[in-house]
């Protein structure tokens, strides 16, 4: 039990006595009255009466049936030996009595509450028989509003902290959950950044070697050449950086780069661009773009067309240098399609991967409804993505 439970209990118990002492001389006559003792009973009974009541007092919280039974002993031992009962005694045993229904466990709270409905009961018989019907009708007045009010009282506001702690645990239940989905949420967040990280980042760094590796198998690049690549390879490596620094902002879970601008993601509208740095490493590119004027793309959908290009291009960089690649976009029957189809060159050199690239255009397109075929047609490699456009 705590300490300041413990402080509280003898607080009340002090009260109590100041009470009753206070009562007992200043209005003696405030008091229930059972029968007329003969002679009147010393100070030092009342006195003890009270004093041993309000020990009780002090198990309120603690040990409420303690504390219950020694005041119900003041209270008997008033009746027999004084013929009455003190108002501060009296008020001590009602105390107990609703301490023991709340502060006890449920199963004695019940017992302490039958008890107190058969005690009732019992007194309203034996005053009917020894009393007649009028003075039972009294006495079961008295009784009931002495031992059915703090009972009743007590199982009320038990019930109502019952029902709160029950609220309480739903409510805890229900913050642990949400913060389930928020981990799951989060997670699946920085999986899908990661793959656009591989998406983004490994596509231009890819450039960017095979750009280098070209330039540096030239004997003699004549001035042109060689400054077209580097500018394409610094275009790259500028667009790498923002990428990244895009991402890595993304992923921090502090503010504290919150005022850095950051790039919006690549979609479409930038093909433009993406197909300038593959042309720079030595594809020959034919795009053929057969989509309607201003078609309504969703923002998912035309970030994954984007990235499905960007690694479909990156793919032919890396095996099948200097091959002519065609690229087509089109609408047809509430689906985009975007088709990638390259040479296949048989002598060229076999390019080291994990195979994740086309891994994560399955992903994807998977992701937002659609679909990716890849494979082989005569000499020519084809990639194939099917993704959902409202109609």
């Amino acid at each position: 039990m705590p300490t300041d439970v413990r402080v509280r209990d003898l607080g009340y118990a002090a009260a109590y006595l100041l009470g009753s002492v206070f009562l007992l001389m200043v209005v003696p006559v405030a008091r229930i009255t059972w029968w007329q003792a003969e002679p009147s009973p010393a100070l030092w009974v009342e006195l003890a009466q009270i004093g041993v009541a309000c020990v009780g007092a002090t198990q309120r919280r603690s040990h409420p049936l303690v504390g219950l039974g020694l005041t119900t002993a003041a209270m008997a031992w008033g009746i027999v030996i004084t013929g009455g009962t003190g108002t501060g005694v009296l008020l001590m045993f009602t105390d107990l009595l609703y301490c023991a229904v709340l502060h006890t466990s449920r199963r004695v709270s019940w017992a302490v509450s039958g008890a107190a409905g058969v005690v009732i009961v019992a007194l309203g018989v034996v005053g009917l028989i020894a009393k007649g019907p009028s003075d039972a009708v009294q006495i079961l007045l008295s009784i009931t509003a002495l031992l059915g009010i703090p009972v009743l009282w007590g199982r009320e506001v038990r019930r109502h902290q019952e029902q709160a702690g029950v609220e309480r645990d739903r409510a805890d239940q229900t913050r642990r959950v949400a913060e389930l989905d928020r981990l799951a949420a989060v997670t699946a967040e920085r999986a899908s950044m990661a793959r656009d990280l591989h998406d983004v980042i490994a596509g231009q760094l890819s450039a960017i070697a095979i750009q280098s590796e070209a330039v540096l198998s030239l004997p003699d690049p004549d001035p042109a050449t060689l400054r077209r690549v580097l500018t394409s390879v610094r275009t790259t490596s500028v667009a790498s950086l923002n990428e990244m620094r895009t991402m890595i902002g993304l992923l921090r879970e502090d503010d504290a780069a919150a005022d850095e601008p950051r790039t919006a993601p690549a979609g479409l509208d930038s093909l433009g661009t993406l197909l300038e740095t593959a042309r720079a490493t030595g594809l020959t590119i034919t795009l053929d773009d057969r989509r309607p004027p201003a078609a309504a793309v969703p923002a998912a959908v035309d970030l994954a067309a984007y990235r499905i290009v960007q690694e479909s291009l990156t793919n032919a960089a890396k095996h099948a240098p200097g091959s002519a690649v065609g690229l087509t976009l089109r609408n047809d029957a509430g689906m985009l399609v975007v088709e990638i189809d390259n040479d296949l060159v048989p002598d060229a050199a076999p390019a080291g991967g994990t195979g994740t690239g086309l891994l994560g255009l399955r992903e994807r397109a998977s992701a937002v409804g659609g679909r990716v075929v890849a494979e082989q047609h005569g000499t020519r490699w084809s990639v194939r993505a099917s993704l959902p456009v409202p109609s």
